[in-house]
């Protein structure tokens, strides 16, 4: 697991470290980082052609000091000054003493400008920093578009420019980076735009001790296989059904009993030591999974020691009713679908979740129904959605999307940046529920079982992607579901548990 840290927190970090060294350190370092990298990338330097999109401030000052190293290696450096009269004076002089090619950008030299990207092995973008807001401006999205037509990769230095630091958001011109190179620690673009980022090379300069003093807390956390491997529950030799956890189900109905089927599977395959399931797609359950003890009323159900619901029962007075009695167990419980559609409509069924050890688990049309517009609300910013909806509801929050983020009512944060978007299939999120209420009756607090919950289901869809051989084509959810237990081996064998 690891933090990701918002523009200011990197700010103020980085203002008490310059306190402690000479000027000029930290670009220095960071530049060298950024330098070994790029050497690393093209395999040789000599001979190389490596060109800067060179934009205002100290992200510039990073490509123009990085520029000055590769040219000393043997490469061939173009320079082009997207803002001339804001380059950072000490880099430009220095690639110029290199005998790097400056050249400023402006209307009489844009071909040659053009004419140099298409020809280069590679671009870097060091136009905006953390502190950049908004699309990229004239001249660079010509520029970065040469690059992508000619299939030139970019690599971007900190974070791809046009998209912001601590939303993700890219509303227009924006670079799509090959690899990204960050200095000092990640933040949250890393992994809320990571398809935009690429892999992300992290250059550690020693920001660390200062980040912990001007941010004890991360803004985000992202977790890793460890994580969720170690967490993951197995029994144990003292362990029985009973033991490892029941977690009861209620999905689906008799027209419509997929959501059954896939939410139940998911609870079982998923470890749970025993799972019952009421509703009125009994029978298919049955079909599908003998082992689930399977009951056509919920008030037939047994004792729990938490409940997935929602998925498929329905936004009427039968699915408010399954909803009031999981919830009058007063047991640790994950919310989806349906369920969500009637906590936005019932004020005293969304009052009585307040506090509790709940999961909910919205996409961005039910999030928009029980919390507000993400974009509309909060200018498209998921972790400020989150976070407030989190608090406002009392219950953790899981915002589903390509980086699905999960939010405490005390604020604390996850970001799963999903590696593709194999699980964007119906069904997917009703194998979510299952899993997420299995590990919740295993006894893992609400947070951590949304967080290993995610990050499971996107391996195992990003396994059913695979399973016929690369390239990966699209899977069925039941393709999903069957992959569950092979993501939940590959994460424990990540955390170094065998058992």
């Amino acid at each position: 697991m690891h933090g990701v840290y918002a523009a200011d927190q990197v700010r103020a970090a980085e203002a008490a470290m310059l306190a402690t060294v000479p000027d000029g350190t930290l670009m220095r370092r960071a530049a060298s980082g950024l330098a070994q990298h790029l050497a690393a990338y093209l395999g040789s330097t000599y001979g190389r052609r490596v060109v800067l999109l060179v934009g205002a401030g100290d992200n510039g000052g990073d490509a123009l000091w990085a520029g000055t190293e590769l040219r000393r290696r043997g490469a061939a450096v173009t320079a082009l000054l997207l803002k001339p009269e804001r380059a950072h004076a000490a880099g430009l002089a220095a690639l110029r003493r290199a005998r790097g090619r400056v050249l400023p950008v402006g209307p009489d030299t844009m071909d040659a400008a053009r004419a140099a990207v298409e020809d280069a092995d590679v671009v870097v973008d060091g136009i905006v920093g953390i502190s950049g807001h908004g699309p990229l401006r004239d001249p660079a999205p010509l520029l970065v578009d040469t690059a992508d037509t000619a299939g030139v990769p970019i690599v971007a230095c900190d974070l791809p420019s046009g998209v912001d630091c601590d939303t993700g958001i890219a509303d227009g011109p924006h670079v799509r980076a090959a690899f990204t190179v960050t200095f000092g620690c990640r933040k949250p673009v890393h992994a809320l735009a990571a398809p935009l980022c690429g892999p992300v090379r992290l250059v550690d300069f020693g920001l660390g001790p200062f980040l912990d003093s001007h941010a004890p807390e991360p803004d985000a956390w992202v977790l890793d296989d460890a994580d969720a491997g170690a967490r993951w529950p197995v029994p144990g030799p003292a362990d029985d059904k009973y033991s490892q956890g029941v977690v009861g189900i209620a999905a689906g109905s008799a027209a419509y009993p997929g959501a059954a089927v896939l939410a139940a599977g998911a609870a079982a395959l998923a470890t749970s030591g025993m799972v019952r399931f009421a509703g009125a797609a009994a029978d298919e359950v049955r079909l599908h999974w003998p082992e689930i003890v399977a009951t056509g009323d919920i008030t037939d159900a047994g004792r729990t020691q938490a409940w997935a619901v929602g998925p498929g029962i329905g936004t009427g007075d039968t699915g408010r009713s399954v909803l009031e009695t999981v919830l009058a167990r007063e047991v640790p419980t994950c919310i989806d679908a349906d369920g969500i559609t009637l906590l936005a409509r019932h004020d005293d069924l969304r009052d009585r979740i307040h506090g509790a050890p709940v999961v909910l688990t919205p996409h961005a049309g039910e999030f928009a129904r029980i919390a507000g517009s993400v974009d509309d609300d909060h200018g498209g910013d998921r972790l400020a959605a989150a976070r407030a909806a989190a608090a406002a509801l009392g219950v953790t929050v899981l915002l589903k999307g390509n980086a699905t983020v999960v939010a405490d009512p005390d604020g604390r944060t996850l970001v799963d940046p999903a590696a593709d978007a194999w699980a964007a299939t119906a069904g997917s999120g009703d194998l979510l529920t299952g899993m997420i209420g299995a590990l919740l009756a295993a006894g893992l607090d609400p947070w951590w079982a949304a967080g290993a919950g995610t990050l499971v289901h996107a391996r195992a869809a990003t396994l059913a992607a695979r399973a016929h051989g690369l390239p990966p084509v699209p899977a069925p959810a039941t393709a999903i579901q069957a992959a569950i237990p092979s993501a939940v081996r590959a994460v424990r064998a990540a955390a170094g548990a065998h058992r």
